[in-house]
């Protein structure tokens, strides 16, 4: 007959889960604690950073260590105290007149643009005087040199057809501005104050067009100035340089003058 197995007395044995589960804790432990570990070297890294930066650049609330100020100031009054002094030397106050450093960098620009425009204006005076041109008058502002002529030399009265004599000017100066076909070349036309209405020109602004329309198309076509480079406008009797209360200030303001606009340098 068999003899019969006696239990063992004790707890039962555990379940295979169990064991799983106890790894697993094993290792979480073991990658917090490695993560702590790793925290605390970051930490003590950056402190000793921080002190670095502290002692050397003065960027950190502690203030500086190092002996003077050097090229980045120790403390907030120091650095405001050398950025005033720096703003001063590039021409501002303590009172910060960035405006008027701007108006006196645009005065000087403007000084500037005149000095071309008077160059500019001188070659034309010169090339109008070889030319044995008359009745021009030339002007000049920062941004353009400007030729006047006469709507007498011109047109008839109330007329936009040039006359001979001023195909014959037209000519010599349509030379000139060849040499400047690089340039924005503009024609404007202007009248006088007298009313028209004509079957062909409804108003003085229609009249001044036409006129300006007319000198264009004649350098156009005569001294094969780029189309590209020059336009016309008309400005009728809103732009007077003198009274249209008398026949000499009315003759004055009927008027074609060619804008000759310096390049963009």
């Amino acid at each position: 007959m068999a003899r019969e197995k006696k239990e063992m007395a004790g707890p039962p044995p555990p379940a295979a889960w169990m064991s799983t589960f106890s790894d697993l804790m094993n290792l979480l432990l073991c990658f917090f604690v490695l993560l702590f570990s790793l925290s605390s070297v970051d930490e003590e890294k950056f402190k000793e950073l921080a002190a670095s930066f502290a002692s050397s650049f003065s960027i950190f609330p502690a203030g500086a260590t190092a002996i003077g100020d050097g090229i980045l100031i120790s403390n907030g009054v120091s650095q405001l105290n050398e950025l005033s002094e720096y703003f001063s030397s590039m021409g501002l106050s303590e009172e910060g007149d960035m405006e008027q450093t701007i108006e006196s960098v645009k005065a000087e620009i403007e000084r500037e643009n005149l000095e071309k425009s008077e160059a500019m204006a001188e070659e034309i005076e010169d090339a109008l005087l070889d030319q044995e041109i008359e009745g021009i008058d030339v002007d000049f502002t920062s941004q353009y040199v400007q030729l006047q002529m006469n709507g007498a030399l011109l047109f008839d009265s109330g007329r936009a057809v040039l006359k001979d004599e001023a195909k014959q000017v037209l000519n010599k100066i349509g030379d000139i501005l060849l040499g400047y076909s690089d340039n924005l070349i503009e024609v404007i036309g202007h009248t006088d104050n007298v009313p028209i209405s004509t079957s062909q020109f409804r108003d003085n602004m229609d009249l001044s067009y036409y006129r300006a329309r007319a000198v264009m198309d004649y350098l156009l076509d005569e001294k094969e100035i780029p189309r590209e480079c020059i336009q016309t406008s008309g400005r009728g009797e809103d732009a007077p340089i003198a009274s249209n209360d008398t026949a000499e200030g009315r003759a004055l303001n009927r008027r074609v003058e060619i804008r000759i606009y310096r390049a963009i340098e």
